[in-house]
Protein backbone atom coordinates (compact mmCIF):
# COMPACT_ATOMS: atom_id res chain seq x y z
CA UNK A 1 0.00 0.00 0.00
CA UNK A 2 2.76 2.31 0.90
CA UNK A 3 4.43 1.40 -2.33
CA UNK A 4 1.40 2.44 -4.35
CA UNK A 5 1.26 5.67 -2.48
CA UNK A 6 4.93 6.33 -3.22
CA UNK A 7 4.41 5.65 -6.91
CA UNK A 8 1.42 7.91 -7.05
CA UNK A 9 3.31 10.62 -5.30
CA UNK A 10 6.11 10.32 -7.79
CA UNK A 11 3.74 10.49 -10.72
CA UNK A 12 2.01 13.53 -9.33
CA UNK A 13 5.38 15.22 -8.66
CA UNK A 14 6.49 14.57 -12.23
CA UNK A 15 3.25 15.96 -13.60
CA UNK A 16 3.57 19.06 -11.48
CA UNK A 17 7.14 19.54 -12.73
CA UNK A 18 6.05 19.29 -16.31
CA UNK A 19 3.22 21.77 -15.78
CA UNK A 20 5.62 24.16 -14.12
CA UNK A 21 8.03 23.94 -16.94
CA UNK A 22 5.28 24.62 -19.47
CA UNK A 23 4.17 27.68 -17.51
CA UNK A 24 7.72 28.99 -17.43
CA UNK A 25 8.12 28.48 -21.17
CA UNK A 26 4.80 30.23 -21.90
CA UNK A 27 5.86 33.20 -19.84
CA UNK A 28 9.17 33.42 -21.73
CA UNK A 29 7.40 33.14 -25.07
CA UNK A 30 4.96 35.93 -24.15
CA UNK A 31 7.90 38.09 -23.16
CA UNK A 32 9.64 37.51 -26.52
CA UNK A 33 6.45 38.26 -28.43
CA UNK A 34 6.12 41.54 -26.61
CA UNK A 35 9.72 42.42 -27.42
CA UNK A 36 9.15 41.54 -31.11
CA UNK A 37 6.06 43.68 -31.24
CA UNK A 38 7.95 46.60 -29.75
CA UNK A 39 10.76 46.13 -32.32
CA UNK A 40 8.20 45.95 -35.17
CA UNK A 41 6.67 49.18 -34.00
CA UNK A 42 10.08 50.85 -34.06
CA UNK A 43 10.74 49.54 -37.59
CA UNK A 44 7.37 50.84 -38.81
CA UNK A 45 8.09 54.23 -37.33
CA UNK A 46 11.55 54.32 -39.00
CA UNK A 47 10.03 53.27 -42.33
CA UNK A 48 7.45 56.02 -42.14
CA UNK A 49 10.19 58.59 -41.55
CA UNK A 50 12.30 57.19 -44.47
CA UNK A 51 9.21 57.30 -46.68
CA UNK A 52 8.54 60.92 -45.84
CA UNK A 53 12.23 61.84 -46.45
CA UNK A 54 12.30 59.99 -49.85
CA UNK A 55 9.06 61.64 -50.89
CA UNK A 56 10.47 65.05 -50.03
CA UNK A 57 13.67 64.40 -51.98
CA UNK A 58 11.67 63.19 -54.98
CA UNK A 59 9.56 66.33 -54.95
CA UNK A 60 12.71 68.48 -54.77
CA UNK A 61 14.33 66.54 -57.67
CA UNK A 62 11.19 66.83 -59.79
CA UNK A 63 11.03 70.56 -59.14
CA UNK A 64 14.69 70.95 -60.10
CA UNK A 65 14.20 68.89 -63.29
CA UNK A 66 11.17 70.97 -64.20
CA UNK A 67 13.17 74.17 -63.76
CA UNK A 68 16.03 72.81 -65.92
CA UNK A 69 13.59 71.66 -68.62
CA UNK A 70 11.95 75.07 -68.66
CA UNK A 71 15.34 76.76 -69.01
CA UNK A 72 16.39 74.39 -71.87
CA UNK A 73 13.05 74.99 -73.60
CA UNK A 74 13.55 78.73 -73.41
CA UNK A 75 17.06 78.33 -74.91
CA UNK A 76 15.77 76.16 -77.75
CA UNK A 77 13.03 78.66 -78.53
CA UNK A 78 15.59 81.47 -78.73
CA UNK A 79 17.84 79.30 -81.02
CA UNK A 80 14.85 78.42 -83.21
CA UNK A 81 13.97 82.08 -83.53
CA UNK A 82 17.56 82.92 -84.56
CA UNK A 83 17.55 80.02 -87.15
CA UNK A 84 14.26 81.23 -88.56
CA UNK A 85 15.70 84.70 -88.88
CA UNK A 86 18.83 83.41 -90.69
CA UNK A 87 16.69 81.25 -93.04
CA UNK A 88 14.53 84.24 -93.89
CA UNK A 89 17.69 86.26 -94.72
CA UNK A 90 18.99 83.41 -96.95
CA UNK A 91 15.73 83.19 -98.80
CA UNK A 92 15.89 86.88 -99.53
CA UNK A 93 19.51 86.51 -100.75
CA UNK A 94 18.58 83.56 -102.98
CA UNK A 95 15.73 85.49 -104.50
CA UNK A 96 18.11 88.36 -105.24
CA UNK A 97 20.64 86.01 -106.86
CA UNK A 98 17.95 84.28 -108.89
CA UNK A 99 16.82 87.60 -110.30
CA UNK A 100 20.45 88.41 -111.18
CA UNK A 101 20.93 85.04 -112.92
CA UNK A 102 17.77 85.49 -114.90
CA UNK A 103 19.01 88.87 -116.11
CA UNK A 104 22.37 87.32 -117.14
CA UNK A 105 20.64 84.52 -119.05
CA UNK A 106 18.56 87.04 -120.93
CA UNK A 107 21.70 89.01 -121.86
CA UNK A 108 23.52 85.75 -122.89
CA UNK A 109 20.60 84.73 -125.10
CA UNK A 110 20.70 88.12 -126.78
CA UNK A 111 24.48 87.85 -127.36
CA UNK A 112 24.14 84.26 -128.69
CA UNK A 113 21.54 85.42 -131.17
CA UNK A 114 23.86 88.24 -132.24
CA UNK A 115 26.77 85.78 -132.58
CA UNK A 116 24.72 83.38 -134.69
CA UNK A 117 23.74 86.26 -136.88
CA UNK A 118 27.42 87.23 -137.25
CA UNK A 119 28.44 83.63 -138.07
CA UNK A 120 25.72 83.42 -140.69
CA UNK A 121 26.88 86.69 -142.22
CA UNK A 122 30.52 85.43 -142.19
CA UNK A 123 29.59 82.12 -143.85
CA UNK A 124 27.65 83.96 -146.49
CA UNK A 125 30.59 86.30 -147.08
CA UNK A 126 33.00 83.33 -147.19
CA UNK A 127 30.84 81.52 -149.72
CA UNK A 128 30.61 84.68 -151.80
CA UNK A 129 34.41 85.12 -151.67
CA UNK A 130 34.99 81.44 -152.52
CA UNK A 131 32.77 81.76 -155.58
CA UNK A 132 34.67 84.86 -156.67
CA UNK A 133 38.06 83.13 -156.11
CA UNK A 134 36.98 80.05 -158.05
CA UNK A 135 35.83 82.30 -160.88
CA UNK A 136 39.16 84.16 -160.89
CA UNK A 137 41.43 81.06 -160.50
CA UNK A 138 39.36 78.67 -162.57
CA UNK A 139 39.70 75.97 -159.82
CA UNK A 140 37.39 74.64 -157.17
CA UNK A 141 38.37 74.66 -153.49
CA UNK A 142 39.03 70.90 -153.47
CA UNK A 143 41.18 71.12 -156.61
CA UNK A 144 43.15 74.00 -155.14
CA UNK A 145 43.73 72.02 -151.90
CA UNK A 146 44.87 68.99 -153.87
CA UNK A 147 47.35 71.07 -155.90
CA UNK A 148 48.73 72.72 -152.77
CA UNK A 149 49.14 69.33 -150.98
CA UNK A 150 50.80 67.79 -154.03
CA UNK A 151 53.26 70.65 -154.30
CA UNK A 152 54.04 70.42 -150.58
CA UNK A 153 54.53 66.65 -150.76
CA UNK A 154 56.87 67.00 -153.75
CA UNK A 155 58.97 69.60 -151.96
CA UNK A 156 59.12 67.49 -148.80
CA UNK A 157 60.04 64.30 -150.69
CA UNK A 158 62.79 66.10 -152.52
CA UNK A 159 64.20 67.56 -149.31
CA UNK A 160 63.94 64.21 -147.53
CA UNK A 161 65.62 62.40 -150.42
CA UNK A 162 68.51 64.86 -150.40
CA UNK A 163 68.89 64.56 -146.65
CA UNK A 164 68.59 60.76 -146.71
CA UNK A 165 71.25 60.54 -149.42
CA UNK A 166 73.60 62.76 -147.44
CA UNK A 167 73.02 60.76 -144.26
CA UNK A 168 73.46 57.46 -146.10
CA UNK A 169 76.76 58.58 -147.60
CA UNK A 170 77.97 59.78 -144.21
CA UNK A 171 76.83 56.53 -142.58
CA UNK A 172 78.57 54.38 -145.20
CA UNK A 173 81.72 56.40 -144.80
CA UNK A 174 81.62 56.06 -141.02
CA UNK A 175 80.80 52.34 -141.21
CA UNK A 176 83.68 51.66 -143.58
CA UNK A 177 86.07 53.60 -141.38
CA UNK A 178 84.86 51.89 -138.21
CA UNK A 179 84.92 48.44 -139.84
CA UNK A 180 88.45 48.95 -141.11
CA UNK A 181 89.53 50.21 -137.72
CA UNK A 182 87.87 47.32 -135.86
CA UNK A 183 89.38 44.67 -138.12
CA UNK A 184 92.80 46.35 -138.12
CA UNK A 185 92.83 46.60 -134.31
CA UNK A 186 91.69 43.00 -133.96
CA UNK A 187 94.36 41.68 -136.32
CA UNK A 188 97.01 43.87 -134.70
CA UNK A 189 96.16 42.57 -131.20
CA UNK A 190 96.43 38.90 -132.21
CA UNK A 191 99.68 37.18 -132.97
CA UNK A 192 99.55 33.52 -133.93
CA UNK A 193 102.06 31.07 -135.32
CA UNK A 194 101.61 29.69 -138.81
CA UNK A 195 100.59 26.05 -138.52
CA UNK A 196 102.11 23.50 -140.82
CA UNK A 197 100.65 20.03 -141.10
CA UNK A 198 102.55 16.82 -141.41
CA UNK A 199 101.20 13.43 -142.34
CA UNK A 200 104.21 11.54 -140.98
CA UNK A 201 105.87 11.22 -137.59
CA UNK A 202 109.37 10.05 -136.70
CA UNK A 203 110.01 7.63 -133.84
CA UNK A 204 113.58 7.62 -132.59
CA UNK A 205 115.28 4.26 -131.99
CA UNK A 206 118.23 3.54 -129.71
CA UNK A 207 119.90 1.53 -132.50
CA UNK A 208 119.19 0.07 -135.92
CA UNK A 209 118.95 -3.35 -134.30
CA UNK A 210 115.57 -2.26 -132.92
CA UNK A 211 114.18 -2.09 -136.47
CA UNK A 212 114.45 -5.86 -136.78
CA UNK A 213 112.66 -6.33 -133.49
CA UNK A 214 109.88 -4.02 -134.63
CA UNK A 215 109.47 -6.06 -137.82
CA UNK A 216 109.52 -9.33 -135.89
CA UNK A 217 109.69 -12.90 -137.11
CA UNK A 218 108.19 -13.04 -140.61
CA UNK A 219 106.87 -9.49 -140.08
CA UNK A 220 104.35 -10.43 -137.38
CA UNK A 221 105.18 -7.46 -135.13
CA UNK A 222 104.90 -4.82 -137.83
CA UNK A 223 101.64 -6.37 -139.08
CA UNK A 224 100.27 -6.35 -135.54
CA UNK A 225 101.25 -2.69 -135.13
CA UNK A 226 99.66 -1.67 -138.43
CA UNK A 227 96.49 -3.71 -137.76
CA UNK A 228 96.05 -2.32 -134.22
CA UNK A 229 96.70 1.32 -135.12
CA UNK A 230 95.72 1.64 -138.78
CA UNK A 231 98.98 3.35 -139.72
CA UNK A 232 101.68 2.54 -142.23
CA UNK A 233 104.99 1.85 -140.47
CA UNK A 234 107.89 2.65 -142.81
CA UNK A 235 111.19 1.03 -141.93
CA UNK A 236 113.81 2.38 -144.36
CA UNK A 237 117.44 3.43 -144.40
CA UNK A 238 116.87 6.37 -142.06
CA UNK A 239 119.37 5.81 -139.25
CA UNK A 240 117.94 5.04 -135.82
CA UNK A 241 114.38 6.03 -136.75
CA UNK A 242 111.20 4.67 -138.24
CA UNK A 243 108.44 6.65 -139.91
CA UNK A 244 104.75 6.47 -138.97
CA UNK A 245 102.58 7.48 -141.94
CA UNK A 246 98.82 8.07 -141.75
CA UNK A 247 96.48 10.82 -142.85
CA UNK A 248 94.50 10.51 -139.58
CA UNK A 249 96.55 12.41 -136.98
CA UNK A 250 94.82 10.72 -134.03
CA UNK A 251 95.76 7.27 -135.24
CA UNK A 252 99.27 8.50 -136.06
CA UNK A 253 99.67 9.95 -132.57
CA UNK A 254 98.45 6.74 -130.92
CA UNK A 255 100.91 4.71 -133.01
CA UNK A 256 103.77 7.08 -132.20
CA UNK A 257 103.13 6.90 -128.44
CA UNK A 258 102.71 3.11 -128.55
CA UNK A 259 105.96 2.64 -130.52
CA UNK A 260 107.86 4.94 -128.20
CA UNK A 261 106.66 2.93 -125.18
CA UNK A 262 107.49 -0.38 -126.88
CA UNK A 263 110.98 0.75 -127.78
CA UNK A 264 111.57 2.00 -124.23
CA UNK A 265 110.26 -1.23 -122.70
CA UNK A 266 112.08 -3.53 -125.12
CA UNK A 267 109.38 -6.25 -125.03
CA UNK A 268 107.88 -6.31 -128.50
CA UNK A 269 105.36 -9.03 -129.41
CA UNK A 270 101.70 -8.97 -130.58
CA UNK A 271 100.13 -9.20 -127.10
CA UNK A 272 102.42 -6.45 -125.78
CA UNK A 273 101.67 -4.34 -128.87
CA UNK A 274 97.92 -4.49 -128.24
CA UNK A 275 98.40 -3.50 -124.60
CA UNK A 276 100.68 -0.61 -125.53
CA UNK A 277 98.24 0.63 -128.19
CA UNK A 278 95.39 0.56 -125.63
CA UNK A 279 97.45 2.62 -123.17
CA UNK A 280 98.45 5.04 -125.92
CA UNK A 281 94.79 5.47 -126.92
CA UNK A 282 93.92 6.27 -123.31
CA UNK A 283 96.77 8.82 -123.14
CA UNK A 284 95.55 10.46 -126.36
CA UNK A 285 92.00 10.67 -124.91
CA UNK A 286 93.38 12.42 -121.84
CA UNK A 287 95.36 14.80 -124.02
CA UNK A 288 92.21 15.51 -126.04
CA UNK A 289 90.36 16.45 -122.84
CA UNK A 290 93.23 18.72 -121.69
CA UNK A 291 93.48 20.34 -125.13
CA UNK A 292 89.75 21.10 -125.12
CA UNK A 293 89.93 22.65 -121.64
CA UNK A 294 92.95 24.74 -122.61
CA UNK A 295 91.25 25.92 -125.80
CA UNK A 296 88.17 27.01 -123.84
CA UNK A 297 90.42 28.84 -121.37
CA UNK A 298 92.43 30.53 -124.14
CA UNK A 299 89.30 31.61 -125.99
CA UNK A 300 87.62 32.94 -122.84
CA UNK A 301 84.38 31.01 -123.39
CA UNK A 302 82.35 29.94 -120.35
CA UNK A 303 79.57 27.48 -119.58
CA UNK A 304 80.25 24.72 -122.15
CA UNK A 305 79.21 21.13 -121.51
CA UNK A 306 82.24 18.95 -120.46
CA UNK A 307 81.47 16.44 -123.23
CA UNK A 308 81.40 19.28 -125.75
CA UNK A 309 84.77 20.49 -124.44
CA UNK A 310 86.20 16.99 -124.93
CA UNK A 311 84.77 16.87 -128.46
CA UNK A 312 86.41 20.23 -129.10
CA UNK A 313 89.76 18.77 -127.98
CA UNK A 314 89.61 16.25 -130.85
CA UNK A 315 90.26 19.16 -133.19
CA UNK A 316 93.79 19.21 -131.78
CA UNK A 317 94.47 16.32 -134.17
CA UNK A 318 92.46 17.62 -137.12
CA UNK A 319 93.84 19.72 -139.94
CA UNK A 320 92.11 21.67 -142.67
CA UNK A 321 94.08 23.00 -145.62
CA UNK A 322 97.24 22.33 -143.63
CA UNK A 323 95.99 24.34 -140.63
CA UNK A 324 95.40 22.89 -137.16
CA UNK A 325 91.64 23.21 -136.64
CA UNK A 326 91.77 23.68 -132.86
CA UNK A 327 94.33 26.49 -133.07
CA UNK A 328 92.32 27.99 -135.93
CA UNK A 329 89.13 27.83 -133.80
CA UNK A 330 90.80 29.55 -130.84
CA UNK A 331 92.18 32.21 -133.17
CA UNK A 332 88.75 32.79 -134.72
CA UNK A 333 87.21 33.06 -131.23
CA UNK A 334 89.76 35.70 -130.21
CA UNK A 335 89.36 37.72 -133.40
CA UNK A 336 85.56 37.48 -133.21
CA UNK A 337 85.59 38.65 -129.59
CA UNK A 338 87.78 41.63 -130.48
CA UNK A 339 85.64 42.64 -133.45
CA UNK A 340 82.46 42.25 -131.39
CA UNK A 341 83.95 44.45 -128.68
CA UNK A 342 84.81 47.15 -131.22
CA UNK A 343 81.33 47.22 -132.79
CA UNK A 344 79.44 46.69 -129.49
CA UNK A 345 78.06 43.27 -130.43
CA UNK A 346 77.67 40.34 -128.00
CA UNK A 347 81.27 39.41 -127.17
CA UNK A 348 80.52 36.09 -125.42
CA UNK A 349 78.24 34.88 -128.23
CA UNK A 350 80.85 35.85 -130.83
CA UNK A 351 83.62 34.04 -128.92
CA UNK A 352 81.53 30.90 -128.47
CA UNK A 353 80.47 30.91 -132.12
CA UNK A 354 84.08 31.39 -133.24
CA UNK A 355 85.38 28.60 -131.00
CA UNK A 356 82.69 26.13 -132.10
CA UNK A 357 82.20 27.13 -135.74
CA UNK A 358 84.17 24.10 -137.00
CA UNK A 359 83.11 21.65 -134.26
CA UNK A 360 81.55 19.42 -136.92
CA UNK A 361 85.02 18.58 -138.24
CA UNK A 362 85.62 16.56 -135.07
CA UNK A 363 83.00 14.06 -136.32
CA UNK A 364 83.61 13.91 -140.07
CA UNK A 365 85.62 10.68 -139.72
CA UNK A 366 82.78 8.87 -137.92
CA UNK A 367 79.61 10.32 -139.48
CA UNK A 368 78.39 11.34 -142.90
CA UNK A 369 77.62 14.94 -143.75
CA UNK A 370 79.38 18.27 -144.02
CA UNK A 371 80.98 19.84 -141.00
CA UNK A 372 78.14 22.44 -141.05
CA UNK A 373 75.48 19.72 -140.79
CA UNK A 374 77.42 17.86 -138.11
CA UNK A 375 78.02 21.13 -136.24
CA UNK A 376 74.28 21.83 -136.26
CA UNK A 377 73.67 18.35 -134.83
CA UNK A 378 76.24 18.97 -132.08
CA UNK A 379 74.62 22.32 -131.23
CA UNK A 380 71.22 20.66 -130.95
CA UNK A 381 72.59 17.77 -128.86
CA UNK A 382 74.24 20.06 -126.31
CA UNK A 383 71.45 22.71 -126.35
CA UNK A 384 73.66 25.63 -127.38
CA UNK A 385 72.04 29.11 -127.43
CA UNK A 386 70.27 29.98 -130.72
CA UNK A 387 72.73 32.80 -131.48
CA UNK A 388 75.73 30.44 -131.17
CA UNK A 389 73.96 27.79 -133.27
CA UNK A 390 73.25 30.42 -135.94
CA UNK A 391 76.94 31.40 -136.02
CA UNK A 392 77.91 27.72 -136.53
CA UNK A 393 75.32 27.20 -139.28
CA UNK A 394 75.87 30.46 -141.14
CA UNK A 395 79.62 31.07 -141.05
CA UNK A 396 79.88 29.89 -144.68
CA UNK A 397 76.53 31.36 -145.87
CA UNK A 398 76.02 34.62 -147.71
CA UNK A 399 72.71 35.26 -145.96
CA UNK A 400 73.25 35.66 -142.20
CA UNK A 401 70.57 36.49 -139.67
CA UNK A 402 72.59 38.03 -136.83
CA UNK A 403 75.44 40.43 -136.23
CA UNK A 404 77.39 37.73 -134.35
CA UNK A 405 77.18 35.37 -137.35
CA UNK A 406 78.71 38.11 -139.54
CA UNK A 407 81.43 38.64 -136.94
CA UNK A 408 82.30 34.93 -136.82
CA UNK A 409 82.36 34.69 -140.62
CA UNK A 410 84.65 37.72 -140.82
CA UNK A 411 86.95 36.31 -138.14
CA UNK A 412 87.07 32.95 -139.95
CA UNK A 413 88.03 34.69 -143.20
CA UNK A 414 90.70 36.75 -141.44
CA UNK A 415 92.25 33.68 -139.82
CA UNK A 416 92.21 31.72 -143.08
CA UNK A 417 93.74 34.62 -145.01
CA UNK A 418 96.96 34.69 -143.02
CA UNK A 419 99.99 33.93 -145.23
CA UNK A 420 100.95 30.27 -145.02
CA UNK A 421 97.98 29.26 -142.89
CA UNK A 422 96.51 26.87 -145.45
CA UNK A 423 97.57 24.58 -148.27
CA UNK A 424 94.98 23.26 -150.68
CA UNK A 425 97.06 20.26 -151.77
CA UNK A 426 97.18 18.80 -148.26
CA UNK A 427 93.44 19.19 -147.81
CA UNK A 428 92.73 17.48 -151.13
CA UNK A 429 95.15 14.70 -150.21
CA UNK A 430 93.42 14.11 -146.88
CA UNK A 431 89.98 14.18 -148.48
CA UNK A 432 91.10 11.54 -150.98
CA UNK A 433 92.28 9.28 -148.16
CA UNK A 434 89.04 9.81 -146.24
CA UNK A 435 87.05 8.98 -149.37
CA UNK A 436 88.94 5.68 -149.73
CA UNK A 437 88.10 4.71 -146.17
CA UNK A 438 84.46 5.76 -146.63
CA UNK A 439 84.14 3.48 -149.65
CA UNK A 440 85.56 0.54 -147.72
CA UNK A 441 83.40 1.19 -144.64
CA UNK A 442 80.22 1.26 -146.75
CA UNK A 443 80.18 -2.56 -147.05
CA UNK A 444 78.66 -4.91 -144.49
CA UNK A 445 80.99 -6.93 -142.32
CA UNK A 446 83.79 -4.33 -142.35
CA UNK A 447 85.21 -3.76 -138.86
CA UNK A 448 87.78 -1.07 -139.65
CA UNK A 449 89.56 0.25 -142.71
CA UNK A 450 92.79 2.20 -143.12
CA UNK A 451 94.14 4.11 -146.12
CA UNK A 452 97.92 3.68 -145.96
CA UNK A 453 100.97 4.06 -148.21
CA UNK A 454 99.89 7.64 -149.03
CA UNK A 455 96.62 6.33 -150.40
CA UNK A 456 98.18 3.62 -152.56
CA UNK A 457 96.69 0.86 -150.39
CA UNK A 458 93.46 0.34 -148.46
CA UNK A 459 93.68 -2.24 -145.68
CA UNK A 460 90.30 -3.60 -144.55
CA UNK A 461 89.72 -5.57 -141.34
CA UNK A 462 86.53 -7.66 -141.43
CA UNK A 463 84.44 -9.45 -138.83
CA UNK A 464 85.44 -13.15 -139.11
CA UNK A 465 82.00 -14.38 -138.07
CA UNK A 466 80.32 -12.33 -140.82
CA UNK A 467 82.79 -12.66 -143.72
CA UNK A 468 84.43 -15.99 -144.63
CA UNK A 469 87.48 -16.48 -146.84
CA UNK A 470 85.49 -16.70 -150.06
CA UNK A 471 83.49 -13.58 -149.22
CA UNK A 472 86.73 -11.75 -148.35
CA UNK A 473 87.97 -12.14 -151.93
CA UNK A 474 84.58 -11.04 -153.26
CA UNK A 475 84.62 -8.02 -150.90
CA UNK A 476 88.04 -6.95 -152.21
CA UNK A 477 86.72 -7.01 -155.81
CA UNK A 478 83.58 -5.05 -154.84
CA UNK A 479 85.66 -2.37 -153.09
CA UNK A 480 87.97 -2.07 -156.09
CA UNK A 481 84.99 -1.69 -158.44
CA UNK A 482 83.38 1.00 -156.28
CA UNK A 483 86.66 2.92 -156.03
CA UNK A 484 87.03 2.84 -159.81
CA UNK A 485 83.47 4.07 -160.32
CA UNK A 486 83.34 6.82 -157.68
CA UNK A 487 86.86 8.18 -157.11
CA UNK A 488 89.49 9.98 -159.15
CA UNK A 489 93.04 9.02 -158.18
CA UNK A 490 96.55 8.85 -159.67
CA UNK A 491 98.27 5.49 -160.24
CA UNK A 492 96.98 2.30 -158.66
CA UNK A 493 95.32 1.47 -155.35
CA UNK A 494 95.75 -1.92 -153.70
CA UNK A 495 92.84 -3.28 -151.63
CA UNK A 496 93.79 -5.79 -148.93
CA UNK A 497 91.11 -7.59 -146.92
CA UNK A 498 92.37 -9.06 -143.62
CA UNK A 499 90.32 -11.77 -141.90
CA UNK A 500 91.68 -13.00 -138.59
CA UNK A 501 90.25 -15.68 -136.31
CA UNK A 502 91.37 -15.95 -132.68
CA UNK A 503 90.72 -18.64 -130.09
CA UNK A 504 91.33 -17.63 -126.47
CA UNK A 505 91.22 -19.79 -123.34
CA UNK A 506 92.20 -18.98 -119.75
CA UNK A 507 94.14 -21.41 -117.54
CA UNK A 508 93.20 -21.45 -113.85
Amino acid sequence: MEALIGVAAAVIGAALGIVGMMLVRAAGRNKRVGAAQDEAALIRASAEEEKKRALLEAKEAALKAKQEADAELRDRRRETQRAESRLANREESLETRQRSVELREERAAEREAEAEQAVGDAEALKAEQSVKLEQVAGLSVQEAKAQIMQAAEFDMEHDLAKRYYALEQKMLSDVDDKAKKAIALSIQRLASDVVNESTTSQVALPSDEMKGRLIGREGRNIRAIEAATGVDLIVDDTPEAVTVSCFDPIRREIAKIALTNLVSDGRIHPARIEESVAKAAKAVDENIARSGEQAVLDAGVRGLNPELVKLLGRLQYRYSYGENVLQHSVEVARIAGMIAGEIEADVQTSKAGGLLHDIGKALTHEFEGTHIELGEEVARRYALPPAVTAAINEHHDDDRGSVEAFVVAAADAISAARPGSRRDTVELYLKRLEALEDVANSFDGVQKSYAIQAGREVRILVEPDQVDDAEASSLARKVVKKIEENLVYPGEIMVTVVRETRATEVAH
